[in-house]
């Protein structure tokens, strides 16, 4: 039943990308993890994979419209790709099965990604609740005229690119303000721009994963990824009737609840004292 749920979850995913241009990856660990009995470091590669492929079908549309800027994004992805090959290849097989003990909490390496996971999602949900606030900032601050901040970019380009690396997840959260102030990009160039950095993190990523020998169930993985880019062609074609924007505070506050419950179940229920 359990797994029903997941492939319906995994619509749900690419429905969110379709509409508002992300979010949605940020629910593949916990589904694949939850609902389809996936372990956590094997999820954050299966979710590489699902999020660099969707995300590369929402980009292909963005670059057709003119609205990916290819400078911005070699730049961004130079110190982000080495930080993704390097946490994929190097720094993920180095972390030992169990790391450390907080009174009965026992940290391994699955509890690690998993608390990390949930402290990015509670990060981006924050984002998503306050969208509307930031979206009006971003749009000020363009009208102010500032060179392209090299710095920032690259910056945020090594942060990103180590997030992705170590939890699965795209990041776009962090991308698209890092695009708008940093590069001066218009929203909808950042979005576009945004999903190519994304796509190509992670399916590099996901490449890192392959040359280190991840055991990868290719059948699952693939049947995973049908369902989530149905769910894109779907949200794509319902983004023209249903603004993004409208939704991206509630599914904020669904993002927040999840990644709260992950932190209760991993850290508190699962050790009672």
């Amino acid at each position: 039943m359990l797994h029903y749920l997941g492939y319906f979850a995994a619509i749900f995913i690419g429905l969110s990308l379709g509409i508002m241009g992300g979010g949605g990856s940020i629910l593949t660990v916990p589904v694949l993890v939850y609902l389809m009995g996936v372990s956590p470091v094997l999820s954050t590669a299966y979710s590489l994979f699902v999020v660099g492929s969707t995300s590369l079908v929402g980009a292909s549309r963005y670059f057709r419209k003119g609205l990916v800027s290819l400078r911005t994004a070699i730049v961004f992805l130079i110190p982000s790709l080495a930080a993704v090959l390097a946490v994929r290849k190097v720094l993920m097989p180095a972390i030992p099965h169990e790391l450390f003990t907080v009174g009965k909490v026992v940290f391994t390496k699955d509890l690690l990604v998993l608390v990390a996971f949930a402290g990015l999602m509670v990060a981006a949900a924050t984002s998503m609740i306050r969208s509307r606030q930031a979206e009006d900032i971003l749009d000020e601050e363009l009208h102010h005229r500032h060179p392209f901040n090299y710095p920032l970019i690259l910056t945020i380009g090594l942060v990103v690119g180590t997030l992705t690396g170590f939890v699965g997840a795209g990041g776009g959260f962090l991308i698209i303000p890092a695009l708008v102030l940093g590069a001066r990009l218009p929203m909808k160039l950042a979005v576009g721009t945004s999903l190519a950095i994304i796509a190509l993190n992670s399916l590099i990523g996901f490449g890192g994963d392959l040359s280190v020998g991840t055991p990868v169930a290719w059948g699952f993985l693939l049947g995973f990824l049908m369902f989530a880019l149905g769910g894109i062609v779907l949200g794509t074609y319902l983004a023209r009737f249903i603004p993004g924007a409208r939704l991206k505070p509630a599914f904020g506050w669904f993002t927040l609840a999840m990644g709260t419950f992950i932190l209760l179940r991993e850290l508190v229920f699962a050790h009672p004292r």
